[in-house]
């Protein structure tokens, strides 16, 4: 059994487009078959090459994942969580820090990635998006549409 000191520790930045149409529809992609938490929908994006601007890279995810190319508006918000370590599997800490940032379509057609992390992307009503299998960054986002919302109400 490795010591826990000998264990790598890692750090994954990646970027994500939260879009919303005016029908009031957030556009999810669907993580396919053989990743983790497969199955589940998930905002278009994904890890940073080395050295990548984190909205170069939340356009380009954006665009691979769903055909679409979008504009990157303000940071919608920042998350970060933290797993392991886990010595008896091998494994090292590992912590992810997500930038989510508003944006809007200005072309492109939607169409699902083949091959890659993802395999479906769609518009689904806001209504409806907690009734799908979604991770944590989903609800996340949810969350923060529902409290802009309000501070617009008030």
């Amino acid at each position: 059994m490795s010591d826990i000191g000998e264990l790598p520790q890692t750090t994954r930045i990646a970027a994500y487009a939260l879009v919303v149409d005016d029908a009031r529809q957030i556009l999810l992609v669907r993580i396919a078959p053989g990743y983790q938490a497969a199955g589940q929908w998930t905002l278009p994006g994904g890890g940073l090459n080395f050295g990548e601007d984190p909205v170069v890279g939340a356009r380009r995810e954006l665009e691979e994942e769903t055909g679409l190319v979008g504009q990157m508006e303000q940071i919608a918000f920042v998350s970060s969580w933290t797993r392991g370590p886990e010595p008896q599997q091998g494994l090292g800490a590992f912590q992810a820090i997500q930038i989510v940032y508003h944006a809007h379509i200005v072309g492109g057609s939607i169409r699902h990635e083949i091959e890659e992390s993802t395999d479906m992307a769609a518009w689904i009503p806001l209504a409806e998006a907690r009734e799908l299998a979604i991770v944590e960054l989903v609800e996340t986002a949810l969350e923060h549409l529902e409290a802009s919302e309000l501070a617009i109400a008030d």
